[in-house]
């Protein structure tokens, strides 16, 4: 089973679409913050331009984080970084998507981070929240500049999408 959000947005009621607060964009200074990567242990190879890091890994850049057991980054030519993959139980993600939605988190046994395209896949158990919001699955691709989310089950489970309540209190009643 495979879950595009974008076009069942025909079809969901207003309350809803007000209720997914993934629809941004990115803080659009954290692309500008410098790269930090801690660990406990890292590698790198000069021909390949392949870093391992291994050992409670951590990386930012300015509100983006990702924590893992292993790290795995590929770096350009001009030593920025291209991806990278975490692999943790669970290995986590954040970063903030705009001052007004707040945080976004994601975590899942395995995260694929595209430097260059922004997107983000979680695999494995993967579940992304934010504002009160939440998405499970098997796998969730998730667009850190655009804000899209797609979620796909695997074997018997099925995509799981939560939403908080409509907190509009002037709804009329009956009588």
């Amino acid at each position: 089973m495979k879950l595009k959000l974008l076009p069942a947005f025909r079809t969901l009621p207003m309350a809803m679409l007000l209720a997914l607060p993934l629809y941004s964009h990115a803080l659009p200074s954290d692309a500008n913050q410098q790269i930090k990567l801690l660990a406990d242990k890292a590698t790198y190879s000069e021909r390949t331009g392949i870093t391992s890091y291994a050992g409670n890994v951590i990386i930012t850049q300015g509100t983006f984080k990702m924590t893992a057991d292993n790290i795995t980054v590929n770096l350009s030519q001009q030593r920025s970084i291209n991806s990278a993959v975490a692999t943790g139980r669970p290995a986590t993600m954040q970063q903030v998507v705009t001052q007004e939605k707040g945080l976004a988190k994601g975590q899942a046994n395995k995260i694929d981070y595209n430097a260059v395209t922004g997107i983000i896949t979680l695999t494995g158990n993967a579940k992304l929240v934010q504002n009160g919001a939440s998405f499970a699955g098997n796998v969730i691709r998730y667009s850190l500049k655009a804000g899209d989310v797609e979620a796909t089950a695997g074997g018997n489970q099925r995509v799981e999408l939560v939403f908080p309540p409509n907190n509009n209190t002037n709804q009329s009643g009956v009588r």
